[in-house]
């Protein structure tokens, strides 16, 4: 993003990037050596001229330097409690931050209509494998690994990380990472953490980053292992050089985390050099697999801290869980894919028993959805029905866990999303100074109409088509139901393309009603 542009003074960035007076998102993307094609090239973010009369509508300037618009008379959800709710108010966004919020605010510039909308910040994925967005529903009826018991053949161990992993070219990388986030965009999720153990070479890392700059959301990359250790690869030592190059602001977009899997050798070496870096180190914290001792040693050895994310948590023992706590560490849920994938019974009685918020993940699409009503619905019913048949089984229950509510998951999903991220100055809430993050949802669609409950509306009853606009940094990216400046059918295509060579290259047959 071009810092003079933002200031109201716009550049011309169609020359090479030597010739540009300020470090455009293109010049930040080309700064590093890799294969993928830049995104102009592919002409992926084509002028759509013949939607221009659509579009006219929205305001263009969006996100720079000193230019005001207004969101009018929406029912204003802001998931910060001195903020408040409000049955109607406005918005009003300067440059890529909120302003203000409450009823009758002055007008500026070109006003979006909400009336009849809900008006709320944009939702937060922790946890999520993007490289993999070509292989959706490829493991739709999978378990995470093959533990020799019933159903385990076709697994994402084997499959995913062992067989078509290790074959992605930096071009796949790209197409994979830029196509998923585009479509969760679409689904209001202005915010992920990108965990895609795709780091076969310092050019897989480049593309990785190129496509997350490239989707225009605000994004986590984390910095994860080579998934089949494909020989060349430079993790973790080249996680100096990528933070040096790509991060070293705190004034954009995106920010690093670090991996260190504890199920794999030398994660101790990730884990003091991601803190070395200042990054978060982030670990997927499994049962199942085996990684109950291991986590149980770290623990013991006060190895964790605040800077720490721990993935499912599922199976942990209660000294661990003690230790996360008295840490600080974060914890993200990803409650259908544990439910779907034998990672263990999702945690999240416990985690709430810890007196710990968590986050919610998605985690991978060749299994399920992307979407954060998914999340959180899902995560709201098992809670509730662990906690009802508790109520069923006991007569006069002495003590029973809360019902989650509408209000918690929703919570979940965004505000504890932007502090599991350390993003919770910046984002999660509309609040005033924070960045505009914000998606519009449709409240008189047929799925929805009557509006009785805004909470209750958004968990139980919406979904992707309900999501009208979604506003990143003050920036409109989704507008009247459509991604603004994309080429999807182009989009589509070169995924296609990386879809068929990745099956050919893994050796797997491509068969759309296969049986599992």
């Amino acid at each position: 993003m071009c810092r003079l542009c933002d200031r109201g003074m716009p550049q011309d960035h169609s020359g090479p990037p030597g010739d540009a007076p300020g470090p455009s998102r293109r010049s930040f993307l080309k700064a590093g050596a890799g294969t993928a094609a830049a995104a102009a090239g592919l002409g992926l973010f084509a002028e759509r001229a013949a939607a221009a009369q659509d579009d006219a509508d929205y305001p263009r300037d969006g996100g720079r330097y000193g230019r005001r618009y207004v969101i009018r008379g929406g029912h204003v959800m802001s998931m910060d409690p001195d903020v408040g709710d409000f049955v109607q108010a406005d918005v009003l966004v300067e440059g890529r931050k909120i302003l203000a919020v409450g009823p009758h605010l002055p007008a500026y510039g070109t006003a979006i209509d909400a009336r009849g909308k809900i008006v709320m910040p944009g939702f937060i994925d922790t946890h999520h494998h993007q490289f993999e967005t070509a292989l959706r529903s490829f493991l739709a009826d999978g378990l995470l690994f093959n533990d020799g018991k019933p159903h385990g053949a076709i697994n994402y161990f084997d499959y995913i990380l062992g067989k078509f992993a290790p074959v992605y070219r930096p071009q796949d990388v790209y197409i994979n990472e830029l196509f998923g986030a585009l479509s969760q965009l679409d689904a209001g999720v202005t915010t992920v953490h990108d965990i895609s153990q795709i780091h076969h070479s310092p050019q897989h890392s480049d593309a990785a980053i190129r496509g997350l700059a490239d989707s225009g959301r605000r994004s986590v990359f984390g910095y994860f292992e080579s998934a089949g250790n494909v020989p060349g690869n430079q993790y973790p030592a080249d996680a100096a050089r990528i933070k040096a190059q790509y991060f070293s602001s705190d004034d954009q977009l995106l920010s690093m985390t670090m991996g260190g899997e504890i199920y794999l050798p030398g994660f101790a070496v990730a884990w003091a050099l991601g803190r070395q870096l200042g990054l978060q180190v982030v670990a997927h914290i499994v049962g199942s697999f085996g990684m109950g001792p291991t986590f149980d040693s770290l623990a013991a050895s006060n190895q964790f801290g605040s800077d720490n994310l721990f993935i499912h948590m599922t199976g942990m023992s209660d000294m661990s869980w003690q230790k996360v706590k008295d840490a600080g560490a974060g914890v993200s849920l990803a409650v259908p894919i544990e439910m779907n994938m034998r990672h263990g019974m999702p945690p999240i009685l416990k985690t709430l028993a810890m007196g710990i918020q968590p986050s919610l993940s998605v985690d991978v699409e060749c299994t399920l959805t992307a979407d954060m009503f998914t999340q959180m619905r899902s995560t709201m019913a098992l809670q509730r029905a662990f906690v009802n048949q508790m109520a069923l089984e006991q007569n006069n229950p002495p003590t029973l866990p809360n019902l989650l509510t509408t209000r918690d998951v929703l919570r979940f999903a965004t505000m504890e999303g932007a502090r599991d991220l350390r993003l919770d100055r910046k984002t999660g809430s509309l609040t005033p100074g924070k960045e505009a993050d914000i998606i519009i949802l449709d409240a008189e669609a047929i799925n929805v109409a009557p509006l009785n409950v805004v909470p209750g509306a958004v968990v139980s009853l919406m979904e992707r088509s309900n999501v009208e606009t979604v506003i990143v940094a003050g920036k409109v990216r989704k507008w009247k139901g459509r991604l603004l400046d994309v080429d999807l059918r182009r989009l589509r295509r070169d995924l296609e393309a990386s879809r068929d060579y990745l099956f050919n290259a893994a050796g797997i047959p491509q068969n759309l009603f296969r049986p599992n």
